[in-house]
């Protein structure tokens, strides 16, 4: 039986977390940076990379697009769900 404590295991997440968290930072940037040789290329507007970037979650998620399509049309025509959404740019 081991002797830690909540806060021990807290403590050890922590820095494990930590220590992921940092070897993450380069390929954050290199993300950043691909994003911006896109758009400062031309070759696709940032509203693009997004729709791609979804588009990608979506097919490693093995979503039911006609499932999907099917809530969405669903909520879409829902006012008092529409209604509270944000402004889309």
């Amino acid at each position: 039986m081991t002797d830690k404590t909540k806060e021990d295991y807290m403590i050890d997440y922590i820095k494990s977390f930590a220590t992921i968290e940092e070897c993450m930072v380069p390929y954050k940037e290199q993300r950043k940076d691909l994003r911006k040789n896109y758009v400062d290329n031309g070759w696709l507007e940032k509203a693009d990379l997004k729709t791609a970037v979804r588009a990608y979650r979506l097919m490693k998620q093995c979503v039911d697009f006609e499932e999907l399509k099917l809530v969405y049309k669903t909520l879409n025509s829902s006012k008092q769900i529409t209604n509270n959404l944000p402004e889309m740019e």
